[in-house]
């Protein structure tokens, strides 16, 4: 005799970053009268101060409670030292040096703490609930991010899109969260995107701004980066980002052009001599 199988209660859970998809996503989802049973944050620690201060808000204001997870490791500890099985012939040994801890700075086929700091930590918190719930899974993909809709990881049957059903774009997600009264303590002024503030993939303009608006961060990236046996840039240290930010203020009090070849040149030969005064050092 066949015994039927039960069907498992539907438990709806919200992906939350606190960034101005997710943030849309829910209170669209609140307004539409969307079923929530948990919103899930997984905190890296290396959000900006005015990300946390979002979503404390968030959470007072919706009277909706956000669930917290955080990896069994720091970030630091991982990239500094988290003993790893490295081998001799390891590529990263060879070519960095590197002895047996620490991941270094992630990089763009390297991108360990993507799973390390939000995917393990979020799978962990849902493997009690499978056994007993069929999850469904909101994620803030917008509509015209169809590049990242198409990744293989957002393919997962599970998993629900409601931005692209409602034809919201990044810029509606923004202008709707602005509505709302969220505005990120200036955040979206300054970038495009905001994500970890350390990430060493984001681009240079956004680099720039964080010199200038968060000293405190700036200076907690150098310290980290002269410890890293991997280079913050392929062809930056954070102390010669830092070089070149500097001499880009200078070019602009004297009326000179920050791009093209002259510059370059110019720039070349500062960092060359920085570099080689430090090896004499």
């Amino acid at each position: 005799m066949e015994v039927a199988k039960l069907e498992k209660t539907i438990f709806n859970v919200v992906s939350y970053s606190g960034g101005k998809d997710s943030t849309a996503m829910a209170l669209k989802m609140i307004e539409e009268d969307i079923p929530i049973d948990c919103i899930l944050f997984c905190d890296t620690g290396l959000e900006f101060p005015q990300m946390y201060e979002h979503i404390d808000k968030f959470e007072r204001e919706t009277g909706l409670n956000i669930t917290r997870v955080k990896p069994g490791m720091t970030f630091e500890y991982l990239m500094f030292d988290k003993p790893i099985n490295r081998r001799d012939e390891s590529p990263i040994k060879i070519k960095y040096g590197a002895d047996k801890t620490g991941h270094g700075w992630p990089g763009p086929k390297m991108r360990w703490c993507t799973r390390a700091l939000k995917d393990m930590p979020r799978e962990r918190f849902l493997k009690a609930f499978r056994p007993y719930y069929e999850i469904r899974h909101y994620v803030g993909i917008a509509a015209d991010e169809t590049e990242r809709l198409a990744r293989k990881t957002n393919q997962n049957p599970s998993h629900v899109h409601p931005l692209v059903e409602w034809g919201m774009t990044e810029a509606d997600c923004l202008k709707y969260c602005y509505s709302k009264g969220y505005d990120w303590g200036g955040l979206y002024e300054l970038f495009d995107r905001v994500s970890c503030w350390c990430c060493p993939l984001q681009p240079l303009e956004d680099l720039r701004k964080l010199r200038v608006h968060f000293p405190e961060l700036w200076e907690q990236l150098k310290e980290w980066d002269d410890r890293n046996f991997r280079t913050y840039k392929p062809d930056y240290t954070v102390r010669e980002l830092e070089m070149r930010f500097q001499f880009e203020e200078e070019c602009i009090r004297m009326g000179k052009p920050i791009r093209g070849k002259e510059f370059m040149a110019a720039l070349r030969e500062r960092l060359a001599e920085s570099r080689d005064s430090r090896r004499e050092a």
